[in-house]
C-alpha cells in the first residue's frame, strides 16, 4: 500500500505477487495489485482481477476500500453499490456498511434505494440524520421526476409526513432539519405554513447564517403577497443596518404595492404581524431622510441611505411624480457623494446606475464640476495637474471613467482623442510611482488609466486607423509588465492578439490567467473560439483539453460534493449541486469544445497515423447518435468580463447575447453533423454478398446509407437557417462575443464543398450496389462531381492567396481571414480525402474482377469503365494541388521570416522610447505566430500529400 501512495505501482505489483505465493487467498493483496495495474494502463486485467475478488463477496473492511478506489479510479462507481449490497446481506447489523451502502447509492444518484438505505440504518442505529437521509431523498425523488404531478402528490407529501411524525414525537434536533422542513413546505407552495414554521418554537433553531429567519420570512410574505409585513420587516432590519441595499429595495416595492392597492393600516389593532408599516410616498421620504441624518452620526461612512435617496428620485420619476416631493438634484447629490465617496473604487459602479437621472445638456458642467474638487497640483503653466496621493488619484479616475460612460471621449474627434490617450498614458506613468511598494500579485493603482487609453485607441482602430491597434498591444504590454497579475490587461491582450489572427500569444497569457474551476466554462470561449482556427494545431488540442478535464471532472466531483453536503446535513444545497452539474453538462460551450475537439483528432491523426475507422471507433462515434441537448443548451459564458466604460448604446445588449447564442448554436450544428457524417464513411465499408443474401443488404448497410442522406439533409437545412442569419449583417460590440467562423466558412466556399463531398459519397454507395454494367449515367454524375470538386477547391486556395503579413505606409497589416480560409482548406481537402478513401475501397474490388475476367477471356480489349479514369484524373489532381499550397506555404514561411520589423519607421514619433521596446516585443510575437501557424499547416498538409500518393487503383 505504501508503494501505491508514493506512486511506485510496479513495486506496488511485484510485492503482491510475492504475498500472493505466499497466501493464495489473500483479498486485498489481489486489490492492491489491481490498483497497481489499473494505474500502469492495464485496465482489462487490473478489472478481471477485481471481479474474481469482488465474487467472492467479501467483508473485510480492507479489501472494501481497496475495491471502492479501485472502482471510483476506473469511474465505475454503480460497481462500488453492488459490493456493499453483498457486504450488507452477510454483516445486516452494520451502520458502517450501511451507511457506506447509502454514499454510493448518492454516488449514481439511486434516489429510491437512498430512501430504502436510510431507513434500514435508521432501524439498526435511530440517529436523526440517518432519518432525514431517507427524507431529502424522498425530496431528490420529486426533483429528479418527469411528472411533476407525481412529486407534488406523491414524494413531497410523503416527506412532509414523515418530518411532522418527528414534530409530533418533539424529536426535531438540528437546525439542517428544520431547514429541510421548509424546503418541503416551499416545494408544496404552502408558505403559510412555511412562515409558521420559521415564526415559531422551530425557528429558533436556524441561527448558523446571519439573519437566515429574516430572510425566510422575507421571501414567504413575498410569496404570499403579505406587502404590510414586507414592508414592516424591511423597515425593522434597516433601522438595525442602514446599509443593506437589499433590504432598501424590498421597502421601496412593498411601499409602492401598498400605494396602488391604496391600503390603510387599521385603526384598533397592529399595522401587521411585524409592526409599523409605511404606506405613502412622505412616509417613504422621510424615512430616507431619517437614515442620511442618522448616516451622518455614525463613527464609519455608510453609502446606503445617499444611494437609497437617488433610488427613490428614479422611481418617483418612472411614475412621473418626483416634483412635488423635495428630495433635491440628482446632479447635486451625485456631486455630494462623489465629495464623501470619491476616494472609493466603488464610487463609479454605484454612480454608474444613476447616470441616466442626469441631463445630456449636463454632462460636461457636471464632470467640471467634479474635477474642480479633486486636490491636483501641476508643476509648470502649461503641464498636466497630477495627484498628491493615492486618494487624489483615485477621485480623478472615478471622473475619467465617468467621462468615458457619458460618452464625452466618443465624441471627440482623431487629434482630441490622441491628446487625451497622451494624457491618460502620463497619469498612469505617474501613478506607478503610488505603487512602487505593491507586491508582484496586487494591481497599480493607475492601472485603470492604461486601460481607458486602450478603450480610445481601440475606438480609433475600428474607425480605420491600423496604426492605433499596435499602440493598444504596445500599451497593454507595458502596463502587464508593471502589473504581471492584471487580469484585465490579459484578457484584452487576448482579444487583440486574437482578432489580429496570431494565437501564439494567447496560449501562454491565458494559463498565467489560471483559470480556476467554473471558469473554464465562462471565459474559456475566449481561448476554444481562435485556437482551430488560427492553425496552432497544437495548441488547440490543449486548449481543447483543459475545458474538457473541467467538464469530466465535474460529473464525479459533483457526487462527492452531494455526499459531503449529507454528511454535514447540508440539505439545501443538495439540489443546487445537481442544477450545477446539469447547468454544466447542457453547457453550449461544452458541446463546442467536444465537437471541435473531435474533429480536430480526425484532422491530424485519421488516415495519417491510424485509420479514420480506428480513429473514429476510439472516440466511439456513430452516426445515429447525437449526444448534444439541442433543447437545454446553456450559454455560461460570462461575455461582460472585460471591462467597458461604455455608454449604453455602444454597451453590450440583451440583444446581442441573443443573437450571439443563436449564432453559436447554428456554427455548432453544422459542425456536429460535418463530424456524424464524416463517423458514417467507415460504416458504408466495402462487403461482398452473395447474390442470394439482398436481405442482410437491407437491415443492414443501407439503413447507414439512409442515415447519412438524413444526416446530408439536416446539414442542407441548417447551412440554409445559417446564411439567413447572416444576411442580418450584426456587429457584435468590439469587446462583446466574438462572431464564429461560419462567414466565412460560406463566404470562401468551403461549405459548398464539403457538402458536395457527401452527395458524393451517396452517389459513390448507389454505384457501389448497382454494379458496373447498366450504370454509365452514375458513372458521368460521379465524373462531373470530380471535375467541379477540383474547380471548388481549387477556388478555395486562390481565397488563401496573397501576403499574411503586410507593411503598408510604414504599419503592419495583417490578414487573419486568408489564414482562417487556408485552415478551412486543409479540413476540407482532409475530408475530400476521406471520402477519395471510401471510392478507393467501393472501386479496387471491381478492377480486380474485371482483370479476372480478362484473363479468363484472353481479351486485351475489355472495355474499362470511364469511373476508373474519372477517378485516376481526381486523384492526380488532388495531388497537384496540394503540392502548389505546399509550395505556396514555403513562399509565405520565405516572406514570413524576411520581414524585418525593426525598418518599420513607426510614423507616430509620439512613441516614448520604452514604448518603441514594447512595440518591437508586439510585432515579434504577431510575425512569429503566424510563422508558426503556417508551418504547422505545411506539416500537416504534407502527410496529407502521403496519404493521396497511395490512392492508386
Amino acid at each position: 500500500a505504501d508503494y501505491l501512495d508514493n506512486g511506485n505501482n510496479k513495486m506496488a505489483i511485484q510485492q503482491a505477487d510475492k504475498l500472493l505465493k505466499k497466501h493464495k487467498d489473500l483479498h486485498c493483496a489481489k486489490v492492491l495489485k489491481a490498483i497497481g495495474l489499473q494505474r500502469t494502463g492495464k485496465q482489462d486485467e487490473a478489472y478481471a482481477l477485481a471481479q474474481e475478488v469482488a465474487a467472492l463477496e467479501p467483508t473485510d473492511d480492507n479489501s472494501l476500500q481497496a475495491l471502492t478506489i479501485l472502482y471510483r479510479e476506473m469511474h465505475r462507481p454503480e460497481l462500488v453499490t453492488k459490493l456493499y449490497e453483498a457486504a450488507v446481506k452477510k454483516v445486516p447489523n452494520s451502520e458502517e456498511y450501511h451507511s457506506h451502502l447509502f454514499m454510493a447509492y448518492a454516488r449514481v444518484g439511486e434516489y429510491k434505494k437512498m430512501q430504502q438505505a436510510g431507513m434500514a440504518l435508521y432501524k439498526i442505529v435511530p440517529k436523526n440524520p440517518y432519518y432525514f437521509w431517507s427524507v431529502m431523498s424522498l425530496i431528490m425523488q420529486s426533483i429528479s421526476a418527469e411528472d411533476e404531478n407525481l412529486s407534488k402528490t406523491m414524494f413531497l407529501p410523503l416527506a412532509e409526513r414523515m418530518v411532522e411524525k418527528m414534530v409530533k414525537e418533539d424529536k426535531i434536533e438540528a437546525e439542517a432539519e428544520v431547514e429541510l422542513y421548509y424546503m418541503i413546505l416551499e416545494r408544496l407552495e404552502k408558505y403559510k405554513e412555511a412562515l409558521d414554521v420559521v415564526r415559531g418554537k422551530l425557528g429558533e433553531k436556524l441561527t448558523s447564517e446571519l439573519q437566515s429567519r429574516e430572510n425566510k420570512c422575507m421571501a414567504m410574505y413575498k410569496k404570499l403577497h403579505r406587502w404590510p409585513e414586507c414592508n414592516a420587516l424591511a423597515r425593522r432590519l434597516l433601522l438595525k443596518n442602514s446599509d443593506d441595499w437589499q433590504f432598501y429595495i424590498t421597502y421601496f416595492d412593498s411601499v409602492f404595492q401598498l400605494i396602488d392597492e391604496s391600503w390603510t393600516p387599521p385603526a384598533e389593532e397592529e399595522h401587521s404581524l411585524e409592526g409599523e408599516v409605511h404606506c405613502s410616498i412622505e412616509q417613504a421620504v422621510n424615512f430616507i431622510e431619517e437614515r442620511i441624518t442618522e448616516e451622518s452620526k455614525s463613527s464609519r461612512p455608510l453609502r446606503g441611505p445617499y444611494l437609497a435617496k437617488l433610488e427613490l428620485i428614479r422611481r418617483l420619476r418612472h411614475r412621473g411624480c418626483n416634483d412635488e416631493y423635495k428630495l433635491g438634484d440628482p446632479e447635486e447629490l451625485m456631486f455630494q457623494y462623489f465629495k464623501k465617496f470619491g476616494d472609493k473604487p466603488c464610487c463609479f459602479t454605484d454612480l454608474k446606475v444613476f447616470v441616466d437621472l442626469l441631463p445630456p445638456s449636463q454632462y460636461t458642467k457636471f464632470i467640471r464640476q467634479l474635477l474642480d474638487v479633486i486636490p491636483l497640483a501641476a508643476a509648470a503653466e502649461n503641464e498636466v495637474a497630477l495627484p498628491g496621493d493615492i486618494k487624489a488619484l483615485q477621485q480623478h479616475l472615478c471622473v475619467v471613467q465617468l467621462s468615458r460612460l457619458l460618452g464625452l471621449y466618443h465624441a471627440m474627434e482623431k487629434k482630441q482623442k490622441l491628446a487625451v490617450v497622451r494624457e491618460l498614458m502620463l497619469r498612469y506613468r505617474h501613478g506607478l510611482e503610488f505603487g512602487k511598494s505593491c507586491l508582484k500579485t496586487e494591481l497599480q493603482f493607475s492601472d485603470y488609466y492604461c486601460l481607458l487609453a486602450v478603450h480610445l485607441l481601440l475606438d480609433l482602430w475600428l474607425e480605420g486607423e491600423e496604426a492605433a491597434v499596435w499602440q493598444c498591444l504596445t500599451l497593454l504590454e507595458e502596463g502587464l509588465s508593471h502589473s504581471p497579475s492584471n487580469a484585465q490587461f490579459k484578457l484584452l491582450l487576448i482579444r487583440i492578439y486574437c482578432r489580429l489572427g496570431a494565437f501564439e500569444p494567447v496560449s501562454e497569457l491565458y494559463s498565467s490567467l489560471d483559470a480556476k474551476h467554473i471558469q473554464h466554462d465562462t471565459i474559456g470561449y475566449l481561448l476554444t473560439r481562435y485556437a482551430g482556427s488560427l492553425g496552432h494545431y497544437a495548441a488547440a488540442s490543449q486548449s481543447c483539453n483543459f475545458a474538457l478535464r473541467f467538464f469530466h471532472s465535474n460529473q464525479k466531483d459533483t457526487s462527492e460534493y452531494i455526499i459531503q453536503a449529507y454528511k454535514y446535513g447540508a440539505f439545501e444545497k443538495i439540489p443546487e449541486f445537481i442544477a450545477f452539474r446539469n447547468r454544466l453538462n447542457s453547457s453550449l460551450h461544452f458541446a463546442q469544445v467536444r465537437t471541435e475537439r473531435m474533429l480536430l483528432d480526425l484532422l491530424l491523426e485519421a488516415n495519417i497515423s491510424t485509420s479514420l475507422e480506428e480513429s473514429i471507433k476510439s472516440m466511439s462515434l456513430s452516426p445515429e447518435e447525437d449526444d448534444i441537448p439541442w433543447k437545454d443548451l446553456r450559454d455560461n459564458r460570462d461575455l461582460t468580463v472585460l471591462f467597458s466604460w461604455d455608454p449604453k448604446d455602444r454597451d453590450i445588449s440583451e440583444e446581442h447575447r441573443k443573437l450571439s447564442l443563436e449564432e453559436e448554436t447554428l456554427w455548432l450544428r453544422i459542425r456536429s453533423l460535418t463530424l456524424r457524417l464524416v463517423s458514417g464513411l467507415p460504416t458504408l465499408g466495402h462487403t461482398i454478398q452473395p447474390k442470394n443474401s439482398e436481405k442482410t443488404a437491407e437491415n443492414g448497410v443501407s439503413s447507414k446509407i439512409d442515415t447519412i442522406r438524413a444526416l446530408l439533409q439536416q446539414l442542407e437545412a441548417a447551412v440554409d437557417s445559417g446564411k439567413k442569419f447572416l444576411e442580418q449583417k450584426i456587429q457584435y460590440p468590439v469587446l462583446g462575443p466574438p462572431p464564429t467562423r461560419m462567414a466565412g466558412f460560406f463566404s470562401n466556399g468551403s461549405c459548398q464543398c464539403q457538402t458536395s463531398l457527401f452527395y458524393l459519397v451517396s452517389d459513390i454507395y448507389e454505384l457501389d450496389t448497382n454494379g458496373l454494367e447498366d450504370s454509365a449515367e452514375i458513372q458521368e454524375r460521379i465524373g462531373n462531381s470530380f471535375k467541379s470538386l477540383v474547380e471548388r477547391l481549387t477556388d478555395l486556395f486562390n481565397k488563401c492567396k496573397g501576403d499574411m503579413i503586410e507593411v503598408r505606409d510604414g504599419t503592419l497589416k495583417t490578414h487573419p481571414n486568408l489564414l482562417e480560409n487556408l485552415v478551412f482548406f486543409v479540413e476540407t481537402i482532409s475530408i475530400a480525402l476521406w471520402v477519395s478513401s471510401y471510392c478507393d475501397s467501393v472501386l479496387r474490388p471491381f478492377k480486380s474482377n474485371l482483370q479476372k475476367k480478362k484473363k479468363k477471356k484472353k481479351e486485351s480489349s475489355v472495355a474499362m469503365p470511364p469511373v476508373f479514369t474519372h477517378f485516376l484524373d481526381y486523384v492526380t489532381e488532388l495531388q497537384t494541388l496540394t503540392s502548389n499550397v505546399i509550395d505556396h506555404i514555403k513562399g509565405l514561411e520565405i516572406i514570413l521570416t524576411a520581414l524585418k520589423l525593426e525598418e518599420l519607421s513607426l510614423k507616430d514619433t509620439l512613441l516614448l522610447q520604452e514604448e518603441k521596446k514594447f512595440t518591437k516585443t508586439v510585432q515579434g510575437k504577431v510575425q512569429s505566430s503566424y510563422h508558426h501557424s503556417v508551418q504547422e499547416i505545411g506539416e500537416l498538409l504534407k502527410k496529407r500529400l502521403d496519404t493521396i500518393k497511395k490512392l492508386k487503383i
